[in-house]
């Protein structure tokens, strides 16, 4: 088990800082990897929670492998997102605030294969073309959105 399942077992379902690390995955062409999440079947980037003393790197690159099956040669550091619009509750009535430290990996390893668990579909994007996102992603991805136009 993780850090954040430890303390749900303490605290249930009361809110928590959650700190995260996410990878939006770009190719050379400019679409993004997006996966559809199978808890809320909305999409999103891939990224989970920081363990107990890990580097905020490690988890973005632990969290891609596990989720995609991908392997970051590098990642860039893109930003640091927290606040009311990263508030979200999970269908198991979770709560968390949550800081997300977000990386965008442009070279990468290996093929996308769906992590059955959490993820049951991966699909590379147009940022012109988005699916329904998940909650706490849709700030980033404004972000993410201007700065790919230059804005």
């Amino acid at each position: 088990m993780g850090y954040i399942s430890d303390l749900r077992k303490y605290v249930g379902h009361m809110p928590l800082i959650h700190a995260a690390a996410s990878v939006i995955v770009e190719r050379a062409d400019g679409r993004i990897l997006m996966q559809k999440r199978t808890d809320n079947g909305y999409w999103g980037y891939a990224g989970g929670a920081v363990e107990l003393f890990e580097d905020t790197c490690d988890t973005a690159k632990r969290e891609l492998f596990e989720e995609t099956g991908l392997t970051a040669v590098s990642l860039e550091l893109f930003g640091v997102f927290s606040g009311e619009a990263l508030h979200y509750i999970y269908p198991n009535g979770d709560e968390v605030s949550t800081i997300d430290i977000l990386y965008i990996c442009r070279e990468w390893t290996g093929e996308p294969v769906c992590q059955p668990e959490e993820v049951s579909e991966l699909e590379w994007f147009d940022i012109d073309d988005l699916p329904p996102l998940s909650p706490p992603i849709r700030l980033p991805m404004e972000k993410y959105i201007k700065y790919r136009k230059g804005e």
